[in-house]
């Protein structure tokens, strides 16, 4: 019996007779192991489907009559048992149906094969070779036998008529004589690249750096799974442990996964895994099918020491895994935001569980969930405080924009105390990061006479001007418009452009530092392939003294010869209506301000804010995470919101309005009435809304939602699967569950 699970269609599993043909026809035991695909009738009418046979072996139950599986679609399981079992997980953690876990877990140029084709291999069985003297063959038919004999592989027709200098006809014949022996293999069409790099020697590490090391070793050695948090402050020299770490592990024969932020995988960054290990795959998301099918392939032969990748190269299929690294573990990115919406850290721990593996989650400023946990004795806490030799962490000073303004200073983005750090900096032949998570040139376009602005028509949220474009583009749907000329409710002609982007802060300076090279890094300026490492080479070298961008430069570079660090506006995302909203701006200003003072020259950070006096901007001045932390989980506490409660968030979307509302509304009764009472400890299950969402409206959809709070996560999510399942869908309305969100907006 083969129990199946669709990817498509109806959750659940259906269970389906294997017959003993399939073990014959697709040896070797090919229904011994699960995790393949196979082709199934599903339905009364008995259609088709493609679904993972997901456990074999179970003897059927007297008295029923199962259907026959139809076909075994894959020559080798996609998937093992381990990772069944983490995707059967994630399905229940995640309020996700296991088909659609288990299509996401398997790219699908896994699936598909790409860069693979069927080829057909031939060779001479044994006992022909050993009696090949005594044959009496023709002549190219004796060429074509000698050079297969002769090859130490099979070899693929074409392959085997230019040895034997003949066409195909001879070995077509000599197949029909019995001569030699044919079989089907999928094979890569090409071969991977191999980057040739100068190996490195480990380094040597200091009194914070050993320790970290030995507390990681001993969970290796031992061979447990247990949680590392790895907090150390920027330039401490986090990477070198786990690096270090990681060696041990490839001496013991296993292999290790670590993830890092999309926007970390840089060149850089992969330079330094392929310096340090002989073999090493990578994994992200802008990867063809056939690379992406070709590193699976490798990681899942065992060839490869250390998978490297964004949130999805956590289900790289290693065979021996010895340690996961989660780096920059406090980054919203390894959060999916389509289904399923996992967290990569989460999942990380619970495959390394299952697989007693050690993990590392490393950071300078760790999300407030791990925090807690180390601090709660559920992670061990291994702290780096200091620099690597001992270099001293940037002044921080916080530029007060209401003083400016009152001064008549605030002419345009850039500060009197911030423009006369630059000018000092490219003085004395130094560098300058300057830091704004806006892209464009203009945020909003509005009518000052009758204060019209201009919206996304689908998205109603103002769209951002682009100037080298020409044009209003909206960031949530990337419509584009032309920008008007006068204001289409009052015919003014005195449009205004306000709100400051990336583009407008690059005039700015190309304007004020004449003769010094800008370079902008963005989502519009690194567009083309490549253009993301040649803005950071030319960087390096030199060629040019200023560096502007978005998040994209806020982490995860080193650039010795940066002296001052620029925020241009750290108030950009602080008032956001989402309680995660402080913590985020806390990360971005202490980690872009790591980014200076990593050499004897020193360095110096200049942070713009209207609100100098916040919790977040004082504390990351100050370089103190405990004093944020300290501050901030209180009120998370108050609230009962994560760390210390669990929250489930449910959207509702469609175009029309009404029906919406009704819907999310629906959902927000039908959960009330659960009749839960109180959590576990006297704490309530809390149901918010429906309430319109910050982004009422998106790509033409008008979005209500609907907030679940409880202390007990495994209750919160067994009342919603349980309220769901319950629940008839309505034309024209999706409704989303996201467990645990990062995104509220």
């Amino acid at each position: 019996q083969a129990t199946v699970v669709l990817p498509q269609g109806p959750p659940g599993t259906f269970d389906y007779l294997a017959p003993d043909e399939f073990a014959d026809a697709t040896r070797p035991e090919q229904l011994a192991e699960s995790g393949r695909r196979v082709r199934v009738p599903f339905g009364r009418g008995g259609r088709t489907v493609v679904g993972y046979c997901v456990a074999v072996g179970v003897k059927p139950v007297a008295g029923r009559k199962l259907k026959a599986l139809q076909a075994v679609v894959d020559p080798q399981s996609l998937l093992s048992p381990a990772m069944l079992r983490l995707t059967e997980w994630m399905a229940g953690r995640y309020l996700c149906p296991w088909g659609q876990v288990l299509e996401a877990v398997v790219p699908s140029g896994v699936r598909g094969g790409a860069g693979t084709r069927q080829v057909v291999l031939l060779s001479a069985p044994t006992h022909v070779a050993a009696r090949l003297a005594t044959l009496d063959l023709p002549e190219k038919q004796r060429r074509v036998m000698q050079a297969l004999v002769a090859s130490p592989k099979p070899l693929a027709v074409k392959q085997l008529a230019a040895r034997a200098g003949c066409t195909t006809a001879p070995i077509n014949t000599l197949r029909k004589k019995g001569l030699i022996e044919a079989k089907t293999e999928r094979l890569d069409t090409g071969e991977l690249e191999q980057l040739h790099v100068q190996r490195e020697a480990p380094r040597e590490l200091n009194d914070d750096q050993r320790p970290a090391l030995a507390a990681i070793a001993a969970a290796l050695d031992g061979r447990r799974h247990q949680t590392i948090l790895l907090h150390g402050v920027t330039g401490s020299g986090k990477t070198e442990v786990y690096i270090q770490a990681i060696e041990r592990v490839v001496s013991f024969g296993l292999q290790a996964i670590v993830l890092v932020p999309e926007i970390s995988l840089t060149p850089q960054t992969v330079g330094r895994f392929r310096a340090r290990f002989d073999s090493i795959a990578v994994l992200h998301s802008h990867q063809s099918d056939v690379e992406r099918h070709r590193h699976w392939r490798r990681i899942a032969s065992g060839a490869v020491q250390v998978v490297v990748g964004a949130r999805s190269a956590v289900f790289a299929p290693t065979r021996r895994l010895g340690l996961i690294v989660v780096d920059e573990e406090h980054e919203n990115s390894f959060k999916q935001d389509s289904a399923p919406r996992y967290h990569a850290r989460d999942v990380a721990m619970q495959r390394a569980r299952d697989e007693r593996a050690p993990v590392v989650l490393a950071s300078a400023t760790p999300s407030l969930e791990s925090w807690q946990h180390a601090r709660a004795g559920r992670y061990r806490l291994v702290s780096m405080p200091r620099r690597v030799n001992n270099l001293p962490l940037p002044a921080v000073r916080v530029v007060d924009l209401r003083e400016e303004a009152h001064r008549r200073r605030g002419v345009g983005a850039i500060s009197r105390p911030l423009h006369q750090a630059i000018e000092a900096a490219l003085r004395d032949g130094g560098q300058v990061i300057l830091l704004l998570n806006r892209r464009g040139y203009s945020t909003h376009v509005q009518c000052p006479g009758c204060g019209y602005a201009v919206k996304c028509p689908d998205c109603d949220v103002a769209m951002t001007f682009h100037k080298q474009d020409r044009c209003l583009l909206c960031h949530w749907c990337d419509r584009r418009q032309a920008p008007p000329t006068a204001c289409p409710d009052c015919k003014s002609a005195a449009i205004r452009y306000g709100g400051l982007g990336t583009q407008r802060l690059e005039a700015e300076v190309n304007a004020r530092f004449p003769g010094h090279r800008c370079l902008r890094m963005d989502a519009d300026s690194m567009r083309r392939p490549g253009s993301h490492q040649q803005a950071l080479d030319a960087f390096r070298r030199g060629d040019a003294p200023i560096l502007l961008g978005t998040q994209m430069i806020a982490k995860g570079l080193d650039f010795p010869n940066v002296t001052v660090v620029g925020v241009i506006s750290a108030d950009t995302s602080l008032h956001l209506p989402d309680f995660r909203a402080a913590e985020r701006t806390f990360h971005l200003v202490t980690q872009v301000a790591g980014r200076t003072g990593r050499s004897e020259r020193g360095g110096r950070v200049l942070v713009q804010t209207f609100d100098p006096e916040h919790p977040a901007i004082a504390a990351a001045a100050r370089h103190d995470y405990a004093a944020f932390a300290a501050g901030e989980l209180p009120a998370r506490e108050a609230l009962g919101y994560p760390p210390f409660g669990s929250v489930v968030r449910l959207v509702a979307r469609g175009e029309a309005e009404k029906t919406v509302e009704a819907v999310a509304g629906q959902l927000a009764d039908a959960l009330r009435e659960a009749g839960l009472g109180e959590a576990p400890g006297g704490a309530a299950f809390r149901v918010l809304g429906p309430a319109p969402a910050p982004l009422a409206k998106l790509r033409g959809a008008y979005r209500y939602h609907v907030q679940l709070h409880c202390p007990d996560g495994a209750l919160l999510r067994d009342a919603t699967a349980g309220v769901l399942a319950k629940s008839r869908p309505h034309e024209g309305v999706t409704v989303t569950v996201d467990v645990d969100p990062v995104d509220m907006l």
